[in-house]
């Protein structure tokens, strides 16, 4: 090779192309080894709905939402419960450092890269009903204009002009299979070429091996993603104790190229890797009936207004509403036996309530076309990609009674046949509740206070009405799955992104940024996420790696 990087980044996803981004930016020659083709420039990011958590932002204010750093950190703590004493000493670091961005630096430093942001404030993961538990105080998940592609764009053009000047070069097809430790201090990478491959995007490429390669340089960062397609490695460490037992059916939220395998390379070079058994998935995923790649799925951003039944047909307690507390809710629905679990609603609720995680299913913000969102999200009816996975999804059952509704849940039951009438009772009795202005439902008070937000009232939120209302029909059923999406756990690093030992020492020459190092310090979140979180992680470890090893 007639190019000698200072720094090799292996992975060319999101956090990758942060940290190539600051080191051209002072200068460095980068060289990045990625085993997908160019066109999966980006990773997973590229796919994703384009979230980020800021902390009392101009956004936020505009919609009359008071926050602070101070709120934000005790959500962030009260969330991720960190309880382990050496796995969890420099996660608590990277979360104070992490939420403290949020609040300051963040919006800017994206700003001046040119990303934007819709103006009404989505809130996710609203909690489980403790001031000092998990979840968002008040909304902070902030949707870029132009979701994932966007997120990527504003990064990747900078480190391709980079490549242009002739400080960056890709190696793509290239899977790293070893790290070269010499004198005990990381020096390269070794693995296999793979064939070429010009698949689109997301598309599972081959492993048949053409070749060999050595590269060496001063420093290596490992930005190779998470563990979200390895079902297997998945199942290995799923926290049964906490969980319940691992879901026999898993659907993929992310593209097969998704597997883990460096974790188990950086821990065999002596890299340390801690908090295997924090991971998160959905338990809201539908197939896609429009695949990309094996086992594709769409994760359902629901509002709160859906009734949530668990695979015998009994309702879920609180704090178990759509889009309150993602694993609270996976416990309850894994309790049953059973590995899934049913929302039923109605045509108003999901006109207004359901929202599709990914840059694919939302193409009006993707495209950024004022003109397309409008219509999508102020028209009457679903937007488009919703009512597409209506009218074709498997999961979806959709009748102008209950019993009929009832019959065609049971003809997709991977378990239990629901009782018709036994349904009807409990939809009876929370439709009693809508008689006064108050109710004890704790649904339907969750569903008040969110309306008492703008962006949930206008655009997010439907007026409270009765479920079995023939005017608001008609009913719609969905057989929610577990979707596999992220790593919570990984390479433990310090605050400069650079990976440690089992000993606690730092590891020469061997950085880890993204969803590999847990998004920092080998799992910044703990055991919960507060959402908008991810793409930030990779943003906030790369840009600490790259700053780092641009000192050096």
């Amino acid at each position: 090779m007639d190019f000698e990087p200072e720094v090799i980044v292996v992975g060319a996803g999101l956090a990758g192309l942060v940290t190539t981004y600051e080191l051209v930016k002072a200068g460095r020659r980068v060289l990045v080894v990625e085993q997908e083709n160019r066109h999966n420039l980006g990773g997973q990011a590229f796919w994703s709905l384009g979230g980020l958590f800021l902390v009392d932002s101009p956004e936020q204010r505009r919609n009359r939402i008071n926050d602070s750093y101070e709120l934000a950190l005790q959500d962030w703590l009260g969330s991720a419960g960190f309880d382990r004493d050496e796995p969890d000493r420099w996660a608590r670091q990277w979360a104070e450092a992490y939420v403290r961005f949020a609040a300051t630096e963040k919006r800017r430093y994206l700003h001046d890269l040119g990303l934007r942001f819709t103006p009404v404030v989505g809130w996710a993961e609203r909690g489980g009903g403790s001031a000092e538990g998990h979840g968002n105080s008040v909304p902070r998940f902030h949707l870029t204009w132009g979701t994932g592609p966007e997120v990527v764009r504003v990064f990747a053009e900078p480190v391709l002009a980079g490549e242009r000047r002739g400080l960056v070069r890709f190696a793509f097809r290239h899977q790293v299979d070893e790290l070269v430790v010499e004198n005990g201090a990381v020096a390269g990478v070794r693995g296999t070429v793979l064939e070429p491959s010009d698949l689109d995007r997301g598309k599972a490429s081959s492993r048949t091996p053409a070749g060999e390669f050595e590269f060496r340089a001063a420093a290596v960062v490992v930005t190779s993603g998470g563990i979200g397609h390895n079902f297997d490695l998945i199942r290995r460490n799923w926290p049964a104790e906490r969980l319940g037992p691992c879901p026999e059916t898993l659907i993929a939220g992310v593209p097969a190229h998704v597997d883990g395998r460096m974790l188990a390379i950086t821990e065999q070079a002596g890299g340390a890797i801690v908090n295997r058994d924090r991971m998160w998935h959905y338990t809201e995923g539908v197939h896609n009936w429009n695949p990309v790649w094996p086992d594709h799925a769409i994760r359902i951003i629901p509002g709160p207004s859906s009734l949530w039944f668990d695979a015998t047909g009994k309702r879920l307690p609180a704090p178990n509403f759509p889009g309150f507390d993602t694993n609270a809710s996976m416990k309850a629905i894994l309790a049953t036996g059973h590995d899934y679990s049913w929302f039923v609603l109605t045509q108003s609720i999901i006109e207004r309530e359901f929202a599709l995680s990914g840059s694919e299913q939302n193409p009006d913000i993707t495209g950024k076309d004022i003109k397309l969102t409008l219509a999508s999200r102020v028209a009457k009816g679903a937007p488009g990609p919703v009512e597409a996975f209506k009218k074709h999804g498997v999961d979806f059952v959709v009748a102008d009674t209950l019993d009929e509704l009832v019959k065609g849940m049971n003809k997709i039951s991977r378990g239990p046949q629901l009782d018709a009438a036994d349904l009807e009772r409990q939809i009876v009795a929370r439709d009693r509740e809508l008689g006064n202005a108050f109710s004890k439902d704790l649904q339907l008070m969750a569903v008040a206070n969110a309306r008492r937000t703008l962006g949930d009232r206008l655009a997010r939120v439907t007026k409270p009405h009765r479920i079995l209302d023939p005017a608001h029909g008609p009913l719609i059923a969905v057989r929610l799955n577990v979707l596999t999406r992220k790593t919570l756990g990984g390479i433990q690093t310090n605050l400069d992104s650079q990976a440690m030992r089992p000993d606690g020492t730092p590891f020469p020459g061997l950085y880890a940024a993204g969803e590999v190092a847990g998004f920092g310090g080998g799992g910044v979140h703990g055991y919960n996420a507060l959402e908008g979180t991810f793409l930030g992680g990779c943003i906030f470890s790369g840009r600490a790696a790259g700053l780092a090893l641009a000192r050096r």
